[in-house]
């Protein structure tokens, strides 16, 4: 007998609910459009909380993707469609100004000069 009595009844993480398995695949990808939203969402609160550049340019990198997938999906209505697009813009100017600087190429020809 387990010590825990709950995890002799836990769910396979493999399992899925018999609704999911009952459901169409357009349904199923509509609910993961909504999930991805819904990340984006959070995303976009972690990067108003962050402070660090380097990590508010990766945020706004994978919000700006995320809003360019979601702008390609048929579930949402064309004004959403159109306004996850104009976001996508948008993000992906705020990933650029939060790039770092390139570094300098190395100088060779003063190298070997001095």
């Amino acid at each position: 007998m387990p010590s825990h009595p709950e995890a002799a009844t836990a769910p396979s993480p493999t399992a899925h609910p018999p609704a999911l398995a009952q459901a169409s695949p357009a349904a199923l990808l509509a609910q993961a459009n909504r999930a991805l939203w819904a990340a984006t969402l959070s995303l976009m609160a972690a990067f108003m909380q962050t402070a660090a550049p380097a990590h508010r340019y990766l945020l706004a990198r994978r919000i700006a993707r995320n809003f360019d997938t979601l702008s390609r999906q048929e579930c949402f209505d064309a004004p959403s469609r159109a306004s996850f697009g104009r976001l996508a813009g948008r993000w992906q100017r705020n990933a650029q100004q939060h790039a770092p600087e390139p570094a300098p190429a190395p100088n060779f020809l003063a190298r070997l000069f001095s």
